[in-house]
C-alpha cells in the first residue's frame, strides 16, 4: 500500500517538474532579449508564449531572434541628410530633379 502512494507521489512530482521545466525553457529567449536590451523584447515574449502553445515548434527561431544583434537604424533626420551620400551625390540628385521638371514641363500631358 505504501509503495502505491509513493509511486503516485513520484509520478505527480515528476509531471510537475516536467511542466515547470517546459514553462522555464519557453521563457529563455525573452530573458536573453531583456538582458541584451533588445528593442523587440516584448514581441519576443509574445512569440515565446506562442511557442509554448505550439509545443516549442517555433522556439529555435524565437531564440535566434532574441540573440541576434539588432542593427541600428540610420535615420536621415539625425544625420541632417541622406546617410552615406556626399555633397557630389546630392548635387547630382538636384540636377536630375531639375532636368526631370524641365522634361515634365515640355511634355504635353495626356490626361483623359
Amino acid at each position: 500500500m505504501f509503495l502505491s502512494y509513493f509511486a503516485l507521489a513520484v509520478l505527480l512530482i515528476g509531471l510537475m517538474l516536467v511542466f515547470y521545466t517546459f514553462i522555464y525553457i519557453h521563457d529563455i529567449p525573452y530573458e536573453q532579449a531583456k538582458k541584451r536590451n533588445h528593442p523587440q523584447a516584448e514581441a519576443i515574449h509574445v512569440a515565446c508564449w506562442l511557442s509554448l502553445f505550439t509545443l516549442h515548434a517555433i522556439w529555435p527561431i524565437v531564440f535566434l531572434w532574441a540573440v541576434a544583434k539588432p542593427r541600428p537604424l540610420s535615420v536621415a533626420i539625425e544625420s541632417g541628410g541622406l546617410p552615406g551620400h556626399d555633397s557630389a551625390t546630392l548635387d547630382r540628385i538636384k540636377q536630375l530633379e531639375e532636368r526631370l521638371q524641365k522634361l515634365e514641363a515640355t511634355t504635353p500631358s495626356t490626361k483623359a
